[in-house]
């Protein structure tokens, strides 16, 4: 941590020498890093938590005492933490404004009570603390400097072993992550410069010309005035002084908007932000940055000038269309025209083209500022671009034109067509790579590498070569490393995409395998996969799909499977009818034209159906696609496949189903067509790839009752259990947890895995694991928990604790399935003794603040049993500061679930006299009142049962019948839910001591109903029921005895 806050953080001085943090793209994702560390670090390292750091960090909080609730002393205008060190000290300890905090555990909650200013907060403790690592550590373990950075381990492993000391253990374990975290910043931050793109002078002089001739006092001018502050111009062609060269400063500029004050803006490499401006006295400029900074100059001003912005949209478009109007002696679309049925193009005719096509390009260098110009154009525009290049083909000739400027116009195109469709877009189910990727292209002046200008001669063959000469050079091109970035880039700089793709509509079959073979290899860079879309790439490749020759369909759908990895690209595929050519691959045996040896003819069938799994897998990952693969009849034949033994083929096809079974109607098929037994066979196989897919499709249809007993009948429980052992593939071991917690929600799986001993591998599973695992192993350990013999193991093996300790988490999921875990435990005497001495009630009484109703429905749930089982739970109750309260305000929410849990809460909180005094002060009854008017069984179920208990204090059965709750209580008797029936007549039972409910109830028809009841079975719903009657009964009586009398 040290080294990265020293080397990467970006520091600027303050005025009076005090470094602080610049406000930077870098340092921000430097800093949340560091956030999401500390918030981890409390339930992933537990014990480490704990540890007291040895100076505390101390730095000037915005936090507000009133923040901070249960676990800490709130006194005016200090708190303090009721964690304390063994000197008695408070490892919180705010007295505002200054805030001193001593360990890891502390540090993660105050991120969390800080919300939505953790980032300040953090930044703050950063700039306070400059070396972190001496205050946690002590100066020994010091690792700012490199020089100690490469000997501290060996040298505190001495001190280890001689000491013998428990916390210098802890010490060292916690020197070892903070360097860990050290690395990873690092990497970040040489991640994050790596994709910055920086500016040069050229281009922002290229921009600024571009916006004088656009500036001007007229209506439809985007700017009133733009110029140099300096007119001196180095040959670097920068306007800065040399000594702000020197940080990366270009020149500055003075902007005057139509609609702002005079803007004075430093032009960097790193991008474009506003400085401190020209003092009054001398005319210096303050170079000191005031704000964000921008990508380029255009965008700053969109963002400070709204007239700027709309006058801009409208010029945008002259923008990428004057290049054209200053060449109106340029040839045509058609440049480039290739010929591969015979050679007779001339080398002279050749030799024009690429004269024009290479003074276009320099023209185009010359007139276009940067890509960064580039932006939408009219929908109708683009359409009818986009539907030109189909048009331009003809058989066998290859004659789409192409140029630096049309690869430049693609993605102009690309951007307004995606803005259009996604408007229209088909539901997806996933997120993966669906958002644009910026697109980088090499700089003119970039240093290149040899292969660069290689590949881009062997491109002129392509274009101007006959069929002998575009072989030779397709074969050469694949000898390259196709799979280096600057080759795959090259390729399509130079325009080879457009030639490759060309290649594909020819009718010679070793140019469309050549072409295949290479865009299969560069199809795997992201940008290249839209480069190909946005050429009309896809549509060839699904008609390529119809030929009778197999290693044509094969590389075909290997290359759909690459570049089908974002969602405007699966949906091209299948509205080229993609999907349905697919599924037929993988039955392509009975319709193979090639007539061969059998051993070869099984193999190429074998590849060409494992390659038609592979398209189809990526593009299963929207629910649209996966619709037209069940509809193309893909799942009996995906079913079939699964019976092989090849492992290559069994991963994609195990993969597709896997993706398509989060739908019900794929999770029927799969059961009808018999798949749950393949799946559960291959959990045995070697290949750790293909037993994740197995295991995460099992957890995909364990949803499903019939599903969990075939797995069980079918033997998958017990290598379930046995690859928990496996714990260094965490992408496996999630899946297998998964697949385990789902198995577990049934009664009779869970004994399985008591025989298996899963449930004690799963509590060894509770440290030291990515969240991914964690939530399925605390769902699972939450399933198995419903079972005496369950509770008892968990509580042996220890795994309360770690349970406990992950209430502090922030993961909403896992807070779910933990919070079920610890309830479910909590009905264990001996267990609830030990979430007590833990904390855990506090915890869960905490997670009742979470902004999600999941969560805290939960929470509450569990908390049902820890009051019922713990000793003096009035008391404990009232020990929580504003508990009570909190829990009474719940009502209000519009949640069922909460509501529901909410009420269940209460009840168990009612039947201590003084909290149910308490309660009633908040004003328990009106809001349980007006939940009174629901059609929800469970929540009429508990909300009968805390009305029933509250009607035991004071006055609060008249205020009930006040409140109009009594006549919405009798129509629950009409609900075919027992539950309801007995909590409600207990209910009716306590109103009916006031005689005024008696009257309501009667009038309401509750007298009938009840008389029903009386025949019940169950012998509470019986003595409800008639006791209800007998009071209703005496108040007739008496009635009808005053009359008389």
């Amino acid at each position: 941590m040290g080294v990265a806050l020293t080397r990467s953080a970006q520091w600027t001085a303050a005025g009076h020498g005090a470094k602080t943090l610049e406000v930077t793209p870098l340092n921000e994702a430097i800093v949340k890093e560091i956030i999401m560390f500390v918030e981890s670090f409390i339930y992933k390292y537990p014990q480490e938590a704990n540890y007291v750091f040895v100076e505390p960090l101390e730095w000037k909080t915005n936090l507000d005492p009133s923040a901070f609730g249960s676990g800490y002393a709130v006194s005016g205008t200090t708190v303090k933490s009721e964690e304390v060190d063994k000197n008695g000290e408070p490892l919180l300890y705010l007295s505002v404004p200054q805030i001193k905090i001593r360990s890891f555990g502390q540090l993660s909650r105050m991120l969390y009570i800080a919300k939505n200013m953790k980032l300040k907060e953090a930044q703050a403790c950063i700039e306070a603390n400059r070396n972190p690592v001496a205050k946690i550590l002590g100066l020994e373990y010091n690792i700012i400097n490199e020089k100690n950075g490469n000997s501290f381990v060996s040298s505190i492993l001495d001190k280890i072993t001689k000491d013998n000391d428990s916390e210098n253990e802890i010490k060292m374990k916690i020197a070892l992550q903070l360097k860990q975290l050290d690395l990873h910043l690092l990497n970040h931050s040489l991640k994050h410069i790596s994709l910055e793109i920086r500016l040069n002078p050229g281009a922002v002089k290229n921009d600024i010309e571009l916006l004088k001739q656009f500036s001007g006092k007229g209506e439809q001018t985007v700017l009133e005035s733009i110029e140099y502050t300096s007119d001196y111009e180095f040959s670097n062609g920068c306007r800065a002084p040399p000594w702000r060269q020197i940080k990366g400063e270009i020149c500055y500029v003075l902007v005057k908007p139509h609609d702002a004050e005079t803007l004075c803006v430093t032009c960097s490499k790193e991008g474009v932000f506003l400085n401190g401006g020209k003092t009054d006295d001398e005319g210096q400029i303050n170079y000191e940055r005031k704000g964000e900074i921008y990508k380029d100059l255009v965008t700053l001003l969109k963002e400070k000038s709204a007239i700027f912005s709309e006058n801009m949209s409208k010029q945008e478009i002259k923008f990428s269309e004057q290049p054209q109007k200053d060449q109106p002696n340029e040839a045509p679309k058609e440049e480039v025209a290739i010929t591969h049925k015979t050679s007779i193009t001339s080398r002279k005719s050749t030799q024009e083209k690429n004269r024009i096509n290479l003074g276009r390009s320099q023209l185009t260098k010359r007139l276009e500022p940067s890509l960064n110009w580039r932006t939408s154009v009219s929908s109708k525009e683009s359409r009818n671009t986009l539907r030109d290049t189909q048009v331009e083909k003809h058989g066998g000739k290859l004659e789409k034109s192409r140029s630096s400027l049309s690869s430049g116009r693609a993605q102009l195109i690309r951007k307004s067509v995606e803005k259009i469709e996604e408007i229209i877009s088909d539901s997806s189910s996933e997120s993966e790579e669906d958002e644009e990727q910026p697109d980088h292209r090499q700089e003119a002046n970039a240093d290149l590498p040899s292969e660069y200008w290689q590949i881009q001669k062997l491109v002129k063959y392509l274009k101007g070569g006959n069929q002998t000469a575009t072989v030779i050079a397709l074969c050469s091109m694949k000898d390259f490393n196709l799979a280096q970035e600057t080759c795959q880039l090259a390729i399509r700089d130079v325009g080879g995409l457009e030639v490759l793709i060309n290649l594909l509509e020819t009718d010679e079959v070793k140019c469309k395998i050549g072409s295949l073979k290479i865009l299969k290899e560069i199809s795997h860079n992201p940008q290249i996969r839209r480069n190909i879309v946005d050429l009309g790439g896809l549509p060839v490749m699904v008609n390529i799909l119809d030929s009778p020759h197999k290693s044509l369909k094969c590389l075909a759908a290997e290359t759909i499977a690459n570049v089908a990895k974002f969602r405007r690209a699966r949906r091209v595929v299948r509205r080229h009818g993609g999907i349905t050519k697919l599924v037929a691959l993988l039955d392509c045996g009975k319709h193979s034209a090639e007539p061969a040896q059998s051993s070869l003819y099984e193999t190429r069938d074998v590849e060409v159906a494992r390659c038609g799994a592979l398209a189809l897998w990526s593009c299963s990952k929207s629910y649209a696609n996966k619709e037209a693969i069940r509809k193309a009849g893909g799942i009996p034949l995906l079913a079939r496949l699964l019976k092989t033994s090849h492992e290559n083929m069994l991963i994609p096809v195990v993969g597709t189903l896997q993706e398509c079974a989060s739908e019900e109607n794929y999770r029927a098929a799969i059961k009808a067509e018999r798949i749950i037994e393949n799946l559960v066979k291959n959990l045995n196989s070697e290949n750790e790839q293909l037993q994740e897919h197995c295991a995460m499709a099992i957890y995909q249809c364990a949803e499903d009752e019939e599903t969990r007993d075939l797995v069980r009948l079918h033997g998958g429980l017990k290598p379930l259990a046995s690859l928990l052992n496996n714990t260094d593939n965490k992408e496996r071991l999630a899946a297998v947890t998964g697949a385990i917690w789902k198995c577990s929600i049934s009664k009779e799986n869970v004994t399985k895995f008591r025989e298996y001993k899963a449930i004690e591998t799963l509590v060894g599973l509770l440290t030291d694991q990515p969240e991914e695992v964690l939530v399925n192993v605390v769902g699972a350990l939450g399933e198995c928990c419903q079972e005496h013999e369950n509770r008892v193991i968990i509580r042996k093996c220890g795994g309360i604790q770690p349970l406990v300790n992950l209430l502090v988490g922030i993961n909403q999921a896992l807070l779910v399935n933990v919070t079920k875990a610890v309830g479910a435990c909590a009905i264990e005497p001996e267990s609830m003794m030990i979430i007590d001495r833990l904390d855990g009630v506090r915890l869960l009484w905490s997670l009742l603040k979470n902004p999600h109703p999941d969560v805290k429905a939960s929470a509450a749930w569990a908390l049902c049993p820890c009051i019922q089982n713990a000793k003096d739970a009035g008391e404990m109750v009232r020990s929580f500061v504003g508990g009570l309260e909190l829990v009474v305000n719940l009502l209000k929410s519009d949640n069922k679930e909460v509501l529901a849990s909410v009420c269940a809460v209460i009840t168990n909180i009612a039947k201590d006299q003084e909290n149910l005094a308490v309660i009633t002060d908040h004003g328990v009854v009106p809001l349980l009142s007006k939940l009174a008017n629901t059609n929800n069984d469970k929540l009429r179920r508990h909300l009968a049962e805390t009305i029933s208990r509250c009607c035991m204090w004071g006055r609060n059965r008249v205020a009930f019948g006040e409140h109009k709750a009594v006549a919405p209580l009798v129509r629950y008797l009409k609900s075919n839910d027992t539950n309801v029936h007995r909590a409600t007549a207990q209910a009716l039972y306590q109103l009916s001591e006031d005689a005024d409910n008696c009257i309501t109830m009667h009038e309401n028809g509750a007298v009938k109903l009840l008389l029903d009841m009386v025949g019940s079975p169950d012998e509470e719903l019986q003595e409800a029921a008639a006791g209800c009657i007998s009071n209703i009964r005496r108040l007739a009586l008496a009635i009808e005895k005053a009359r008389y009398s």
